[in-house]
């Protein structure tokens, strides 16, 4: 199989994955809501992350069927980041993926409320006996993704972003202001990524 062909079919297994989660939530989620979260984590996107962890997981025999949720769990996570990168506060973006983000799509409310629940989603979904047989393994994925996605991570790195962008701090940023700020945005969910 190509690396293209690797990358479709581990594109096509996380969004059918995504799909079926999203589904099980459809009796107990607020339409709008649900609405929301689907627009934000289907139809779009390359799933280069969930394609990390799928090919991760097969350099040790891994089969990618056994990887999906915590492929599934990463895009959730990096789809919250957009539809709240998107936000008028932050970027103020109004088109994602060549559609609406998620505020222009809905709103400002309903798109924060939607990365609400798609992070909360992805630990519930690494939470659960299909992500692993073994409960530590499953404690250890959440505490990485959490590590990953949280304040030494994606969200601080955002912080680090938002401060040049909107405060002009630093006022002249080094290499090595931009490098950790890369590490922490985007670096440490790809890292989650080939470890999990």
């Amino acid at each position: 199989m190509t690396f293209g062909q690797r990358l479709e079919a581990a594109a096509r297994l996380t969004e059918d994955r995504l799909t079926a989660l999203l589904d099980v939530q459809s009796a107990a989620t607020p339409t709008r809501l649900l609405a929301a979260m689907r627009h934000a984590a289907l139809g779009g996107g390359k799933r280069f992350r969930p394609f990390l962890v799928i090919e991760a997981a097969g350099l040790f025999d891994v089969a990618a069927e056994a990887a999906v949720d915590a492929a599934a769990a990463l895009e959730c996570v990096h789809c919250y980041s957009l539809v709240h990168d998107d936000l008028p506060a932050m970027d103020n973006d109004e088109w994602r993926r060549g559609r609406p983000t998620a505020w222009k799509a809905f709103d400002e409310w309903t798109a924060i409320l939607a990365g609400d629940a798609l992070l909360t989603l992805a630990f519930e979904i690494l939470s659960a006996p299909a992500a692993h047989p073994d409960p530590a393994v499953r404690v250890e994925l959440a505490a990485a993704l959490a590590r990953a996605a949280g304040p030494a991570g994606m969200v601080g790195g955002q912080a680090i972003d938002l401060e040049a962008d909107k405060l002009g701090v630093p006022a002249r940023p080094t290499a090595g202001h931009v490098r950790r700020l890369q590490a922490m945005k985007t670096g440490a969910l790809i890292t989650f990524a080939c470890e999990a």
